[in-house]
């Protein structure tokens, strides 16, 4: 019995990698079935591939995993489908529960529905990730759609038959701390559409700080850890808007129990977030130093997977941007590396078009045109999957500037008028957004129509300075969501 599924191929989930050294890995199924369990226990990255070649020997000696290891199998599957492999997790975990339920784990099993439910909220399975941007599909008895509110409310009866199963022996607390956590996580999401969202924040901080409470007494045991550093991590995300600095204390705590518990793998969003609170505190050095130190990691039994090192590329990019000639150098060498990962075995759309809009940004600047052209055309295909307003609307005026240099008038000012119109168009509903996006289809207007007049003449000064004052891309909205670089 195989633990991968048609879903899989279907949705492009990567390959197994069987990961180096894999030539002095025992051969004998029951050392691979023990390999993959102790995998799956720690959350370990490679768990995923350690559970396929368990599957595999078992089945060339006649064997097959049991319901119990197929659903752990699943689950490992499942937290591998991170890019465009994303949808499949929902229906993975989904298969998960109903196997863990057969195996009379009903507690893994309530576990895998809540992940699934979470994963149809948009959110990649991995505990570090950066939250999706979706709040409309969930699955509980099956996959369907559901509303945001009611995926936070189904959890929510996860979490209370958990806490009665609990009581009667039959889920353990780690669970019971999980779904509490995974509830969190979902309740987050839709903060910013509450009524309130400060005052939802601050019911949502009580709990979290309660969840850090219960696992503390647990520090020998590197589940319980795990929990309480993710309770921590999103502790901090949602603390941060309102208070730097206990964000960071949380933040940094997250990551240290993570180290503890001998888990490093799921602390690289934890890592961006932290980053990116430094950065945005007036600590852009120490934001720096520590997007460095985890690219610099090289723990051995998980290196770092090439989505995530995209985006600590991404992130440590945005860091060092106008601090000087030799940052500039390193800005170029770390987007290039983000354009490379990004678009690595598990495709990262958006990181991909942000990084190659900020590099053909900067090949524009120094005057690499052909190159900027190149990659701001491809930015825009990614951005078109992706939805980003103000992005489309910055990449194709610097098209537009590009080809003016290049002595392409009349595709310039197409490029101005395209913009324009994009700008016009835009649905951004963040506060100030749309007032911004209307002063610059305005400027971007007019620009096409002096180009298209002969008036558009390349300033020996470098780019149009209309460009400058163009919308930053956007982002997930809202005060409490997070992006790719791990801004709040």
């Amino acid at each position: 019995m195989s633990s991968r599924s048609p879903d899989e191929s279907r949705l492009g989930v990567r390959p197994y990698d069987p990961g180096p050294g894999v030539g002095g890995e025992p051969e004998d199924p029951h050392e691979l079935l023990h390999r993959a369990r102790r995998l799956s226990a720690l959350g370990h990255p490679r768990a995923g591939s350690a559970w396929e070649r368990a599957a595999t020997a078992l089945r060339r000696a006649g064997g097959a995993l049991a319901p119990g290891d197929h659903a752990d199998a699943l689950d490992a599957t499942a937290f591998d489908c991170r890019g465009a492999a994303r949808p499949a997790a929902g229906p993975l975990f989904f298969r998960a529960a109903d196997l863990h339920e057969r195996a009379g784990q009903r507690g893994k099993a309530l576990v895998s529905r809540a992940r699934a439910l979470l994963a149809g909220l948009g959110h990649g399975p991995d505990a570090g990730g950066h939250a999706g941007h979706g709040l409309d599909a969930g699955y509980d008895r099956g996959p369907g759609p559901c509303s945001g509110a009611t995926a936070v409310a189904r959890i929510g009866e996860l979490c209370e038959r958990a806490a009665v199963l609990h009581a009667l022996g039959q889920a353990g607390a780690v669970e019971t701390a999980t779904l509490r956590l995974l509830h969190g996580r979902a309740r987050a999401a839709l903060l910013d559409t509450a009524p309130d969202p400060v005052a939802e924040a601050s019911a949502l901080r009580a709990e979290l700080t309660r969840l850090v409470e219960v696992t503390a007494p647990h520090p020998e045991d590197r589940a319980a850890l795990g929990v309480r550093a993710d309770a921590r991590a999103l502790l901090g995300r949602i603390t941060a808007p309102d208070d730097p600095a206990a964000a960071l204390t949380q933040l940094r705590a997250a990551i240290e129990d993570h180290r503890a518990a001998g888990r490093p793998w799921p602390a690289t969003g934890h890592r961006l977030l932290l980053a990116s609170v430094l950065r945005t505190s007036g600590a852009p050095e120490e934001a720096a130093a520590l997007l460095r130190a985890a690219l610099a990691s090289d723990e051995r039994d998980a290196p770092l997977q090439a989505g995530d090192r995209a985006r600590l590329c991404l992130a440590l990019a945005r860091t060092v941007a106008g601090s000087g000639p030799e940052a500039a150098d390193e800005e170029m060498a770390l987007l290039a590396e983000a354009v490379d990962r990004a678009d690595g075995p598990v495709r990262d759309v958006r990181v991909g078009a942000l990084a190659r809009l900020r590099l053909g940004v900067l090949y524009a600047e120094r005057g690499r045109c052909r190159e900027a052209s190149a990659l701001l055309d491809e930015a825009l295909t990614g951005f078109g999957e992706d939805g980003d307003t103000a992005a489309r609307v910055r990449a194709r005026a610097w098209l537009a500037d590009c080809a003016l240099r290049l002595g392409e008038p009349g595709r310039a000012a197409l490029e101005y008028a395209r913009a324009a119109a994009e700008a016009r168009s835009g649905d951004d509903s963040r506060p100030g957004a749309p007032d911004d996006l209307a002063a610059a289809a305005r400027s971007l207007h007019a620009r096409a129509r002096r180009v298209r007049a002969g008036g558009g003449d390349v300033s020996a000064d470098g780019p149009w300075p209309g460009l400058r004052a163009l919308p930053e891309t956007s982002g997930p909205w809202g005060r409490y969501r997070g992006d790719v670089y791990g801004e709040r």
